[in-house]
């Protein structure tokens, strides 16, 4: 049974879904591998480094379409790409799922459509699959180099003859995987941290790891909704929405790097920053918008460009971070994606040899397995998505 790994199809896009070491890992559960040439190249992995682990080599995308019963992509597949599957097919990969507008067409095609965003995080064995966190780590890393380098001034406080260098003031606003990181390596950069969530619990975490919370008083009722949905499906009332926003607007006014990580599966990108706000900043300051790809956290941020304010401020629409760091994001991209097609592997009997894996090898699609069935966005000619 094939596996085939895809190239991107857009220019902004520099990961690969399944690197060489991953295809060890396949060939020892019994799969056989096909990759499209060139796939890995611009994560530093070259077609020689797949042959060396057992891949195929395929000169083209249908080839590897054609080959494979399962394809890996880390986008969503093109349109022609889409028009290529075969009943049974199964595709897995992040697919933007509430966003797509391909899943009618996967369905008509008979194809398996396993979209990884949508992992149920709170699943212990889930865990080594979830691609969010793994990349969203990597991104927050990132998003502090890319404001360290657009900024003017140095992180750290330095202690000179010609006189003191005061320490950057850093506010991240959103505290998941992404904004702890950030808040980790901003600090490790030697700056002053504040940070900001709408979960009450998060706070906990902030200044675990140095930062200050920039506190919003909230009533004993509104306290509890937050805890027990977690923050994130929590409908602020009126008054914390204006309560937050005077806090935010303080901090951000004297900030001289903000990044902001906030975002909401299937909807566009809660705004955070306003233009009032922003005319406050100070010139030379530098807002990191992780958002950017999905409507923004900051006004005025488009997707891969930086804008600069009339005021001096330097907006960074930060679309795709992970992508900057194309090796190291592949690496734990392909160990989720492996992880989970370990359980679509049926059970093999007891007197099945690993020599004999391959000829074994059969698959087990089960939707109401709780991490088959939360992923599948379509199956049995079906869309199973439920749109928000």
């Amino acid at each position: 049974m094939k596996i085939g790994v895809i190239s991107a199809d857009i220019t902004s896009e520099s990961r690969v879904a399944i690197t060489p070491d991953a295809v060890k890992k396949l060939r020892k559960l019994g799969f056989e591998v096909v990759i499209q040439s060139g796939a890995g190249q611009a994560a530093y992995y070259a077609d020689e480094l797949y042959q060396a682990a057992g891949a195929d080599i395929a000169s083209s995308r249908t080839e590897v379409i054609t080959q494979s019963k399962i394809i890996t992509t880390v986008n969503d597949l093109p349109a022609e790409a889409t028009e290529s599957l075969s009943s049974g097919q199964i595709v897995i990969g992040m697919l933007d799922p509430y966003r797509n507008t391909q899943l009618d067409t996967y369905a008509a095609k008979g194809a398996t459509v396993f979209a990884m965003e949508l992992l149920p995080r709170t699943l212990s064995r889930a865990q080594n699959m979830d691609v969010l966190s793994s990349q969203a780590n990597l991104a927050g890393y990132k998003a502090v180099l890319l404001a360290a380098n657009e900024y003017s001034r140095p992180f750290p406080m330095f202690m000179t003859s010609a006189g003191t260098v005061k320490p950057a003031k850093v506010v991240i606003l959103g505290v998941g995987v992404a904004g702890l990181q950030a808040i980790a390596t901003a600090k490790r950069l030697g700056a002053v941290v504040e940070a900001s969530d709408l979960r009450p619990t998060a706070r906990e975490q902030v200044e675990s790891l140095g930062g200050k919370w920039l506190d919003v008083p909230m009533s004993a009722e509104e306290a509890e909704t937050a805890k027990s949905t977690g923050g994130y499906a929590w409908t602020p009332s009126e008054q914390y929405v204006k309560d937050q926003a005077a806090v935010v607007d303080k901090a951000l006014s004297n900030a001289d790097i903000v990044i902001t990580t906030a975002q909401i599966p299937g909807r566009n990108a809660p705004r955070l920053v306003h233009g009032a706000t922003l005319a406050k900043m100070k010139a030379g300051s530098v807002l990191i918008d992780m958002a950017a790809g999905t409507g923004g956290n900051v006004e005025g941020s488009v997707p891969n460009e930086t804008i600069t304010t009339d005021n001096g401020v330097r907006i960074v629409g930060a679309a795709n971070i992970p992508s900057m760091l194309a090796a190291q994001s592949s690496d734990l991209y392909a160990n989720n994606l492996v992880n989970f097609i370990t359980t679509l592997i049926a059970p093999a009997g007891d007197d099945t040899s690993a020599s004999d894996a391959s000829a074994s090898l059969a698959l087990n699609l089960d939707m109401e397995d709780e991490i088959q069935g939360a992923l599948a966005v379509t199956h049995d000619s079906q869309v199973r998505l439920v749109k928000r």
